[in-house]
């Protein structure tokens, strides 16, 4: 800021002290913490809660909260699906500019997240934590409504819909209906017994692609 003063208007470093008592002044709500100045306290009681932990703004459609009503109107987008970041690249658009910024990472080609479990690489370090969870089966996301869990956060917001969506696709061999069609064929699976998810080192097949993930730990001997 200083310099900023210096090159506007050419003052010397006498006449820079003097502006930023004034300033100071202008501005009397200084934060104990790091030293920022607010010109009205209730923007200082504001800006405290981000020291303390104090997270008021609370999510209508989940458990989160956050310390400044901005944070939460950005988060309330990811249960919206409101896309206003576009790609200038690709067709790709995203709820929070954050998240395009390191989609952006992508195009670039390079890749220095490295699996210590296969041969794969990744752009973003978060998308190497999630692909190690195909290694080893964690699913920390837990459905609230029922004993559902699941490795992706989006995963779990959609199937959260499922509970408030209208189940109206019917099982033609059972009494058991869906809210997505998606849910209806897996559970078809277990009328016909169809196992289109096959280990590539054995001849075992599942329904279901965590049970692969899962079975594929005994050739590993991963615990």
């Amino acid at each position: 800021r200083l310099i900023l003063i210096r090159k506007l208007f050419g003052c010397n470093n006498s006449f820079i002290a003097i502006l930023v008592r004034m300033n100071s002044e202008a501005i009397p709500y200084e934060c104990s913490h790091r030293g920022k100045r607010f010109i009205h306290n209730g923007h200082l009681i504001i800006h405290m809660k981000i020291h303390t932990g104090e997270r008021l703004h609370k999510c209508n459609q989940c458990d989160k909260a956050f310390t400044r009503n901005g944070d939460l109107c950005r988060h309330k987008k990811i249960h919206t699906g409101e896309k206003l970041y576009q790609c200038n690249k690709c067709d790709k658009t995203f709820s929070l500019n954050g998240n395009l910024i390191r989609h952006l990472g992508t195009h670039t080609g390079k890749k220095p997240y490295q699996c210590n479990q296969c041969d794969k690489a990744f752009s973003q370090n978060s998308v190497l934590i999630t692909h190690i969870r195909t290694h080893i089966g964690e699913k920390p996301y837990q459905c609230n409504q029922c004993d559902n869990t699941f490795s992706l956060n989006c995963n779990l917001i959609q199937h959260l819909r499922t509970h408030t969506w209208k189940k109206s696709k019917q099982c033609n061999q059972c009494d058991k209906t869906f809210s997505l069609n998606g849910y209806l064929i897996r559970h078809l699976r277990t009328h016909t017994g169809e196992k289109p998810y096959q280990c590539n080192q054995c001849d075992k097949a599942f329904s279901k692609n965590n049970h692969l993930i899962r079975h594929q730990m005994t050739h590993t001997e991963e615990k």
